[in-house]
């Protein structure tokens, strides 16, 4: 009974309880729609381990494009081998479908490892995008706690397409999952739109309250295209500050920062492209000139306009202009990012390796402190034991004993719940 009296045992109870409410009030946004048409659409995907672009579970969905929608250097050496690290902030592309009545991106795959749970995959590897009842559901399983190891999982995800604009104006929405610290202020100025688009499109009301957890749909302002139909990128959208890769990696296609006009210029990949040269003209594809006359600016440009039977199709378009026009501004590009910044006291822990994208899962290592053949072994983690205390302390075992372990874990307890209970009195949470 000492045991269960004690203030750090009901400290962890009181702990795991809270944790369990907050998740089952976690809202998310949802568009109903009806018949089977889709959108482009972004994911706000969080990494939950350092990984190259190739181990990001699979989304089905070319690194390149990756690259692009974050607005990466695709010509940066080596870029597919780039270690991206643990808690970064992606945007995924997808295709947003309707299934069910409602927008989902059917994509994302997962291939179950050992100790895998629904709740580890909905929460670590998806960052909270799905939660463990939908991933049930899409897939048919009875029993959650009999998960069959090796069978590959589809992962719904949210998403929307609202015809593809905020407030009349072109706009590709990103799905994004509340994280501790977030307002919606604080979002609003990280993807460079206002809190009364993010408040309307998700019903949020006069308060604005959102808790971690929560999936929000972000409206970003975009470059549309206007590419024929009989085009394989048709219907492409950019979002303002990316650019998009197209036409088997000869096209770039970027948006803004300057304006939300697409324009598009020959790609900076080395691969083999068809003619991107306009007919009756030297201009190639992104060519602008001008010249200016008593009447305004004549100016002639070279367009792209779509990719139809692996041929770049061109259009060369002359028209009088008020003035002539200063050369498009491109957005900034940026090699992709190898460290991040972040809270010593709230570091993520590690967490399992990386599914193999689309593709077999590697074979874990097996731990050092134990035979068991495949058994993963995490750093400073003993399968027998649990966190080892050298890796915590970084010195000798026997340098704590079992008491000094115990009040440091009941001190830290007691430091999550004043986090998790800010109006609670903190002394109360200590004794």
């Amino acid at each position: 009974m000492e045991k269960e009296n004690s203030p750090c045992y009901r400290h962890f109870h009181l702990l795991i309880y809270l944790l369990s409410i907050t998740a089952g009030v976690s809202k998310s946004t949802i568009e109903p729609c009806s018949g089977s048409d889709s959108c482009p659409a972004l994911l706000g995907y969080t990494l939950y381990a350092d990984l190259k672009l190739s181990e990001v579970p699979s989304f089905h969905v070319d690194p390149l494009a990756v690259l692009a929608s974050n607005a990466f250097d695709p010509s940066f050496p080596d870029v597919a081998d780039r270690i991206l690290p643990a808690g970064l902030l992606l945007r995924v592309p997808t295709r947003c479908s309707c299934a069910d009545g409602i927008r989902r991106s059917l994509s994302a795959r997962y291939r179950t490892r050992p100790g895998d749970t629904l709740a580890s995959i909905a929460g670590s590897v998806f960052g909270g995008l799905a939660t463990p009842d939908q991933i049930r559901e899409a897939n048919g399983i009875p029993d959650p706690a009999a998960l069959e190891v090796g069978r590959t999982l589809v992962v719904p995800l949210p998403c929307a397409c609202f015809n593809l604009s905020d407030n009349f104006l072109p706009a590709v929405y990103l799905s994004y999952a509340v994280r501790a610290g977030d307002s919606v202020p604080s979002i609003a100025a990280m993807y460079s739109t206002t809190v009364t688009d993010i408040m309307n499109v998700n019903s949020l009301g006069s308060t604005a309250a959102i808790n971690p957890g929560d999936v929000l749909v972000i409206p970003l302002p975009a470059c549309p295209s206007r590419f024929s139909n009989y085009a394989s990128d048709f219907g492409m959208i950019v979002a303002n500050g990316t650019y998009a890769i197209t036409a088997d990696n000869c096209v770039q296609c970027s948006c803004g920062p300057g304006n939300l006009n697409l324009y598009c210029t020959p790609a900076s990949l080395s691969v083999s492209c068809s003619s991107m040269q306009c007919r009756s003209s030297s201009l190639i594809v992104g060519n602008i000139t001008t010249k200016s006359t008593g009447a305004g600016c004549n100016v002639t440009s070279c367009n792209y306009s779509g990719f139809v039977n692996g041929s770049i199709v061109t259009k060369l378009t002359k028209s009088l202009q008020p003035r002539c026009p200063v050369q498009p501004q491109l957005p900034s590009l940026t090699p992709p990012p190898t460290t991040l910044m972040r809270d010593l006291f709230l570091a993520p822990t590690p967490l399992p390796l990386p599914p193999e994208a689309g593709g077999a899962l590697p074979t874990p290592k097996p731990s050092p402190k134990s035979p068991v053949s495949g058994e993963l072994a995490l750093p400073g983690v003993s399968p027998a034991t649990g966190p080892d205390a050298t890796a915590m302390v970084g010195g000798s075992a026997s340098s704590m004993n079992r008491k000094e372990a115990i009040l440091i874990f009941c001190s830290a307890l007691s430091l999550l719940l004043a986090f998790a209970l800010p109006s609670t009195d903190t002394s109360i949470l200590l004794h």
